[in-house]
């Protein structure tokens, strides 16, 4: 499935950097992006192509299917540090820049159920190793449910987990990104948040590998950008509720609670594009307290934070 996010015609059309961007929940932001034209001041035709995992998503960045990512941070740590990595092998992985701090993101269960429901449920993830799942074992954790009395289950990006939840396919998920708001509408009940519990926090970031597609990821970071700084100040309340009724599925009360969201300093757009070190701090303690891999008596992590890592675009 592809769809087209440039809006306007231009008679430069031949001069437009064609982008093909993967993407997990339907991203907002592009959206807005593109409607207020701003992917086409920046040079960009950007195509937007839904992912089914954060596996898949790497390995179309790798073969040059995709160009750029909106994904986790947490992924790029994993494939640009973890040997044992889906894809089995280290790549270049960078982090461009921030787009949100996860957009709600937290532990849903279906209606009725309990913190101590959790125990012998099963509880959906995209993969056991993704960042949403190593947020989920933390929390549950704090919740008093501690990753050896539950059973997972992959069930790839978070609108299927959604779908999955509201048919029985699972008993708990990781959501949000407005996926969790309908999640509520249906009675679904929020068991902890993410953001409650762990801050500062990243939830979407633009992600490349490689140099060959770096300056593109640059300039739709500046759109992007852009775009969650009008969010913000308060100049796309409209479009952005209008976006996220055609886009997610939401009614207008609900749209309304995602624009709020987009503009939380804590849960929503980051304007500036900064990522913050104590952010990454806490997605590294993340993975080497629930997911730690050690090499030559290190973890793999323990390079991550360091200046010359690579991780993050200096530019």
């Amino acid at each position: 499935m592809q769809q087209s996010l440039r809006w306007f015609p231009d008679p430069e059309e031949a001069a437009l950097i064609h982008v093909d961007v993967g993407t997990f929940s339907p991203p907002v932001v592009l959206d807005l992006a593109a409607s207020s034209g701003l992917l086409d001041a920046a040079g960009l035709d950007v195509h937007e192509h839904p992912v089914p995992s954060s596996p898949a998503q790497f390995r179309s960045l790798v073969t040059g299917e995709l160009h750029v990512a909106l994904t986790s941070p947490d992924n790029v740590l994993a494939y640009r540090f973890n040997p044992h990595n889906p894809l089995g092998e280290l790549i270049d992985a960078r982090i461009v820049g921030a787009v949100d701090r996860a957009l709600g993101l937290g532990l849903y269960g279906r209606p009725g159920l309990t913190a101590a429901g959790l125990k012998g449920a099963r509880i959906g993830v995209d993969v056991p190793h993704s960042g949403f799942a190593l947020a989920l074992y933390a929390l549950a954790d704090r919740l008093g449910v501690p990753r050896d009395e539950y059973d997972l289950v992959a069930l790839g990006s978070t609108p299927k987990r959604l779908q999955a939840l509201l048919a029985g396919g699972c008993d708990a998920t990781m959501l949000n990104a407005g996926n969790e708001l309908l999640a509520e509408a249906a009675g679904c009940v929020r068991l902890a948040g993410v953001t409650d519990h762990f801050a500062p926090y990243l939830g979407t970031v633009v992600a490349v590998v490689g140099d060959e597609h770096l300056e593109t990821g640059r300039l739709l970071l500046r759109a992007l950008n852009e775009t969650c700084a009008e969010i913000v100040n308060g100049c796309l309340d409209a479009e952005a509720v209008e976006a996220a009724q055609r886009r997610l599925g939401l009614d207008e009360a609900l749209a309304r609670r995602y624009l709020a969201r987009l503009r939380s300093p804590d849960e929503g757009a980051v304007p500036d594009g900064v990522v913050d070190r104590a952010s990454l701090e806490t997605l590294v303690r993340l993975r080497t307290a629930y997911l730690p891999e050690v090499v030559d008596g290190h973890d793999v992590m323990d390079a991550a934070l360091a200046e010359d890592s690579g991780l993050v675009d200096l530019h």
